[in-house]
Formats: structure tokens, sequence, C-alpha cells
């Protein structure tokens, strides 16, 4: 049972990194329609810039600064390479997003350069007694931050005069103009939180370990929560990002000792058979919105 429970708090951990990058997808794909594949070099780029803030300002304040500067770069490849796009095929945006990952990662990992990059984080693989378990000290501050960031989009979602703009765009561009909303406005707005956000996740993606040239690869885990829970529901990213994490860490606990035959680091693949299992029940994903065309 104790095995059991640690699984389960690592792959909460986990699961929470899965959930932020998996909001910073949903953000953006809410506001255009688009799924981002710039994020995981925003990601990327966040945690490097976390490990050199965190020496001079320390870890607390680098993060803060480095979610801020990475929501300006997100606010400024939306102005210059997204919004010319208006009006183009949306695959075609997905792509010119595909190139922007490249071209950020090529001028990242100038700054990486070979070795491993600490962000600096305070906690390492220090651990605390939870009710008799060790827990490690990341793994809580991971949760914490979904916690404060979901709680956060809640309320601006809800209540902020933005907030309900971002909304009153994502459903009908159209109609919000003929209402005087900003859309262009609001689809900056979105790129620039979504960016932030990766970057939030990126610090939390190298706690314990560090950030190198291949660490972008962890935001594709994201993909499939964010096809789980449903492409246009930030509430559902966060369950898929949670459920992919669970389920990352069960296969990586178990799956050598009771399902030996499907190989080493099945692991890796388990979060895509999830995907595959949802989709075959829910092809809109456990929270997305059914689309009905009229023929």
């Amino acid at each position: 049972m104790r095995d059991v429970l640690l699984t389960v708090v690592r792959g909460l951990g986990f699961g929470s990194v899965y959930a932020l990058l998996a909001v910073s997808f949903v953000i953006i794909y809410k506001s255009s329609k688009v799924v981002s594949f710039a994020q995981p070099a925003l990601m990327l780029a966040g945690a490097v810039l976390v490990s050199y803030l965190a020496g001079p300002v320390g870890f607390y304040l680098a993060v803060p600064l480095a979610a801020i500067a990475i929501a300006m770069l997100g606010w400024g490849l939306e102005r210059t390479t997204i919004r010319p796009m208006i009006g183009r095929p949306v695959f075609v945006v997905a792509i010119i997003t595909l190139g922007l990952d490249i071209a950020i990662r090529v001028v990242v990992n100038v700054f990486i350069g070979p070795d491993v990059r600490n962000v600096g984080d305070p906690w390492g693989l220090s651990t605390v007694d939870v009710l008799g378990l060790p827990v490690q000290e990341r793994y809580i501050a991971m949760a914490v931050v979904l916690l404060v960031v979901g709680a956060g989009l809640f309320a601006f979602f809800r209540y902020s005069r933005y907030g309900l703009a971002m909304r009153a765009s994502s459903l009908d561009q159209e109609t919000a103009l003929v209402q005087g909303v900003p859309v262009g406005s609001m689809t900056a707005l979105a790129w620039a939180m979504a960016a932030g956000i990766a970057a939030v996740a990126g610090a939390f993606v190298g706690a314990g370990g560090g950030v190198d040239q291949s660490t972008w690869v962890i935001a594709l885990k994201a993909l499939p929560a964010i096809i789980i829970g449903g492409l246009d529901s930030i509430g559902g990213a966060v369950v898929g990002g949670l459920l992919v994490g669970l389920v990352e860490s069960f296969f990586a606990t178990y799956q050598g000792e009771y399902l030996p035959f499907l190989g080493q680091n099945f692991s890796l693949v388990s979060p895509y058979v999830l995907l595959l299992v949802v989709l075959l029940v829910r092809p809109y994903g456990l929270f997305g919105t059914r689309e009905v065309e009229r023929v």
C-alpha cells in the first residue's frame, strides 16, 4: 500500500507539470483554434532563463521574472508571425508554430550548452514526511503551483473584463467584433498567458535534475493530456495532465513486474495508449465540446 501511495504522489507531481503545459496549449487553442507547437520551446526557454536568474535574484523571484519575460516573447511572436496569418488555413498556422519551436530551441540551446543546467530550485530531491510517507518537496510545490494557476485562471475567465472578452472571442470572433471586443488583442493576450504558464512549467520540469537540450521532449506529453481532457477545456487539460502523470507513474513502477512482455520503458508510451482508449470512448475528450455540423 505504501508503494502505491508513493506512486500516486509521484504521478500527481509530474502530472501537475503536464497539466500546466496542457493548459498553455488549451488557452491558445481556445482563442484561435490552433494547436501551438511552439510551447515546448517556450517551456525550455523559461527553464533556461530561470537557471540564469536564480543565482542573482533567487529561485522564487526568478520564476515570475522568467514568466513575465517569456510572456512578452509570446506576445511578440503572436504580433509578428501569427497575426499576419489571419484568414489562412489553420494547418498553415500550426506549421508556422512548429517552425517557431525549432527556431527558439536553436537559440536557447546556445545558452544551455553541452551540459545540464540547474534551475536553482531550493528543493532538489529533499523529502518531507506527510502522513508517514516521504514525499519529495518538489512534488508538493508542483501541485501547489497548479492549484494557484488553476484558481487564478478560473477567476480570470469568470470575473475579469479581459477574461470575459477572451471567452467571447473564442466562442464567435465575428460576433465578438460586432460587440466591440478587440479580438486581435485577446489573441495576443492568450499567447502571452500561455507562454508565461509554459515558462513556469519549465522551471518545475527542471526541478531536481536540471535541463538540457533534450528537455523539450517532456512537453510533448501535454499533447495526449489536452486531447484526453478536451482541446477546448482548461479543466479538462488539468484532469488530462494528472491522468497522464498517474498512468505513466504506475507503468514505470509496476509494468516490469506484472507486464514484462510489454518491454522496457513502456511507461514512455503509456500516455498515448491512454489517449487511444479515451478517444475510442469519447472522440472529443472527457470534457471537450462536441461539435455538430449541419449539412
